[in-house]
């Protein structure tokens, strides 16, 4: 897989997915333009600059996305937060980035992620074309950046590859990250398919390794010409019985996230709601 032509443009270049990115497409000849709000806390690799901005800033972002060809959008808040931390970073952020990729006629790879359906049972396996069910406000704000990909494609032709990441770890902590959890190595793999397939159009994947206890199915993987290669079963016996106490947790795909601020008594009925 060759680096491509053009500069690439990282948001959240110092964030645990960031730095992991920084250093390995670096280590395969990517041109890297990094950005965060916060400085690099690694060694800025060869070939790689770096430039703080907030992504709230729509002149900042446009000005380091001259000249690129692909964006990769990991800025903004990862963990849940109230709506007000949230807002700024990861819904006018991600309308800038997208704003930026269409004045550039750049690809967009934007993290999502599995928080964007968190509300669904384990128990349900999930296509690419579910139902949208935040399991928080960040969640909700992976949701708008979904359909805000999706817009810009149909009104401007932006082409995105919208990554629903599980839990990207060297090894798996617990047993529900036996369903979510995705390998350096794969997540990686992913990032360069997505920046060599021809087209990609407006596609969704599942960002998880090949486990066979995953809560997710069909996606456009064939379409990007990516497959997994890694797999969490090997680790299952390592992590069997490490789970929370929390029944909200336990039975939701989302896990401690949607814990956050939940004021049911009960569970919510799942026949209210399509389940795929």
């Amino acid at each position: 897989m060759a680096a491509p032509d053009r500069p690439v443009l990282l948001t959240g270049a110092s964030g645990t997915i960031g730095r992991l990115l920084t250093n390995r497409l670096a280590a395969l000849g990517w041109r890297l333009r990094l950005t965060d709000i916060v400085p690099l806390p690694i060694p800025l690799p060869s070939g790689a600059t770096f430039e703080r901005a907030d992504l709230e800033d729509r002149d900042a972002i446009a000005s380091l996305a001259q000249g690129c060809g692909l964006i990769l959008h990991f800025g903004g808040v990862s963990t849940e937060q109230s709506f007000e931390a949230i807002l700024g970073p990861n819904l006018r952020g991600s309308f800038h980035v997208y704003e930026a990729a269409r004045a550039q006629k750049a690809r967009v790879v934007f993290a999502s992620s599995n928080h964007a359906v968190g509300l669904y049972d384990r128990s349900t396996v999930l296509d690419h074309d579910c139902h949208l069910r935040p399991d928080g406000h960040y969640g909700l704000s992976k949701a708008y950046g979904e359909m805000l990909a999706r817009l810009y494609w149909e009104k401007h032709a932006v082409e995105s590859v919208m990554i629903r990441i599980g839990s990207v770890l060297p090894e798996v902590p617990d047993e529900r990250m036996l369903s979510t959890w995705i390998s350096h190595d794969d997540f990686v793999r992913l990032i360069q398919s997505c920046a060599d397939a021809e087209s990609v159009d407006c596609s969704i994947i599942w960002g998880a390794s090949d486990n066979s206890r995953s809560f997710w199915r069909h996606d456009a993987r064939d379409r990007i010409g990516w497959t997994p290669r890694d797999s969490s079963d090997d680790q299952a016996e390592r992590v069997r019985g490490r789970v929370t106490n929390d029944p909200v947790a336990e039975r939701y795909q989302g896990g401690k996230f949607v814990t956050v601020d939940y004021t049911r008594r009960d569970f919510a009925p799942s026949a209210m709601f399509p389940e795929a």
